[in-house]
């Protein structure tokens, strides 16, 4: 299992970055970030009435024991382009933005974690890739990744990225 987080520097700040790429329509994947059905698959349930900007839904992680609902409101959403979220959780506020591309039936994924000072960013990079190989995962019908082979395995690449 590789790291493949890289670190830039954005209008916003610091972001952690990762990319995928998918054998799907861009509407596919966009589906796969923005509906209920879409993100049960890869990452977690949620409810909610109002998904636009501005809107909020109580969002819930489904490979985690102990997972609360968190309330994630939608800061910028550019079907089927770009979705941002802030994710208020236990482990403080945090800014997420997807933005999606459409070349030959291919999507290229570019998921962004604005980070703040003092983030754990050895922490929140394992995790980060393995929820996006969850994502890869449900969308191609290969096997779910096992969190044990993320954490501590990848921990060294993000501290030194810090």
């Amino acid at each position: 299992m590789d790291a493949t987080g890289y670190l830039r520097n954005d209008d916003c700040g610091l972001e952690l970055v990762f990319e995928r790429e998918l054998d799907e329509p861009i509407k596919d994947v966009w589906a796969a970030f923005t509906t209920a059905e879409g993100t049960t698959a890869w990452i977690g349930t949620w409810s909610g009435e109002d998904v636009g900007e501005g809107g909020t839904v109580e969002f819930t992680m489904n490979a985690e024991e102990s997972a609360e609902p968190e309330q994630v409101t939608v800061l910028n959403c550019h079907p089927p382009h770009r979705v941002q979220v802030e994710l208020a959780s236990e482990a403080g506020l945090w800014r997420l933005r997807v933005d999606l591309q459409e070349v030959d039936g291919r999507t290229h994924i570019v998921f962004a974690h604005l980070l703040e000072q003092g983030e754990e960013i050895r922490t929140i990079g394992p995790g980060w890739d393995y929820y996006l190989d969850r994502l890869v995962a449900a969308r191609t019908g290969a096997p779910m990744p096992d969190w044990d082979e993320y954490w501590p395995a990848l921990a060294e690449h993000y501290l030194e990225l810090g």
